[in-house]
């Protein structure tokens, strides 16, 4: 692939000058890659740490998956503060000239985003060890220290995709297909608790209900978009995608190789390895789909946003919709789609049907009404997603 496929947006000659004269990149610093490995490190704890939950149980806050996003956390951290701190104390008026100013600190401003995000991290784990201390296991995900890890872990993730924006728009052609390949890893990663979010809504047995489809199109098209759109790759969206689900489809096929049993009660299945969540979605469908549009459409955003969103719903339900079929016959019980895993805790084959579509909505107009919402939210979350891009386009500091 070609550079210029890479990177087709080609800055005007004034622009050129201008960032040239801007302390111009030569090489990844340590604390891009650095940060990058922090936040490779939470995203396997992250999928380990579900797969924990779902085996063995939460038996004490330092168990290993905790401890493995914490450090990527920290990895993060130090990187954030070595940066700014380096900025700070250097006499370098071209490195100062694309920095910015808080508290009297200077560095660039994706590292204080991230620092911030790797704080609220650390600050997350003794809250939420006291909140289980004090009330017990988790009824629900969105409890107030995971609400606070999951800003956080995003905050990591804007702030270092942020840093890499500003190092592409002043560094050497092939520095930038090195960045614009890092930057849609670390979007790739974020798709994942995005995905977490909505997998009541999302489960395969959700998914011929138009509610599955609603929560994607507010989850998934503003950041997908944003990045993919914002990397300024032809095939940005897709790329993040693939691997997106070369990561689920690897924690599906791995996890179960690792021994593990129940320590806490009650327990519906004899669970003796780690059990991964569920199969990925086939995000890559759409992903591929509006990587076409943006390359074919030229009208303004809103325009784009109107052909886009739709579309990435409609791509999505179409190859979605038949998968589950797939997903719920006995076909898909194997270790390569995982559906007869499941947790110690699931009353699954005791209390419901497993393998049995749910029905959300009672009536087809009540089907119709929500896919049309849904359709909706899609141009306006990809609206946003496309600002966001352009807004990347344009990082400078």
């Amino acid at each position: 692939m070609s550079v210029a496929e890479a990177v087709p947006v080609i800055l005007s000659q004034q622009n050129r000058a201008s960032v040239a004269n801007i302390a111009e990149a030569k090489v990844i610093p340590w604390t891009i890659w650095s940060s990058v490995a922090g936040i490779s490190c939470m995203a396997i704890g992250g999928i380990w740490d579900f797969a924990w939950h779902m085996s063995i149980g939460r038996d004490t806050f330092w168990m290993p998956p905790h401890m493995l996003t914490q450090l990527g956390a920290l990895l993060v951290g130090i990187s954030c503060v070595h940066a700014i701190l380096a900025t700070t104390r250097s006499r370098d008026l071209q490195k100062r000239a694309v920095s910015v100013q808080v508290f009297g600190l200077q560095g660039p401003g994706g590292a204080f985003i991230a620092l911030w995000g790797s704080l609220a991290m650390v600050a997350s784990a003794p809250f939420d060890n006291w909140q289980h201390n004090a009330y017990g296991l988790d009824v629900t995900f969105a409890t107030p220290p995971h609400v606070l890890l999951f800003l956080g872990s995003f905050a990591t993730m804007v702030g270092t995709n942020l840093r890499m924006a500003d190092l592409i728009h002043r560094s050497t052609p092939p520095l930038q297909k090195r960045l614009v390949r890092l930057l849609l890893v670390v979007g790739a990663i974020g798709l994942a608790p995005l995905t977490v979010l909505i997998i009541n809504q999302t489960w395969f047995t959700n998914m011929h209900t138009a509610s599955c489809y609603l929560a994607i199109a507010l989850a998934i098209p503003w950041w997908m978009i944003a990045w993919g759109w914002g990397s300024a790759h032809r095939w940005g969206c897709t790329i993040m995608a693939a691997i997106y689900m070369g990561v689920g489809m690897a924690a599906e096929w791995l996890l179960p190789l690792i021994p593990a049993q129940p320590k806490l009660g009650p327990v519906y299945h004899q669970v003796t390895h780690l059990v991964p969540l569920c199969f990925p979605l086939l995000l890559i469908v759409p992903a591929f789909v509006t990587d076409l549009l943006l390359q074919r459409l030229k009208q303004r955003s809103w325009t784009k946003a109107v052909w886009i969103g739709p579309a990435f719903v409609l791509s999505y339900l179409a190859a979605q919709w038949p998968f589950a079929n797939f997903l719920i016959s006995p076909a898909s019980r194997s270790w390569v789609f995982g559906t007869a895993y499941f947790s110690y805790k699931d009353p699954a084959g005791f209390l419901y049907d497993p393998y049995k579509f749910e029905v959300t909505e009672k009536t087809l107009s009540a089907f119709l009404l929500t896919m049309a919402l849904a359709l909706v939210v899609s141009v306006v979350t990809t609206r946003f997603g496309l600002a966001w891009g352009e807004g990347i386009r344009r990082v400078r500091r």
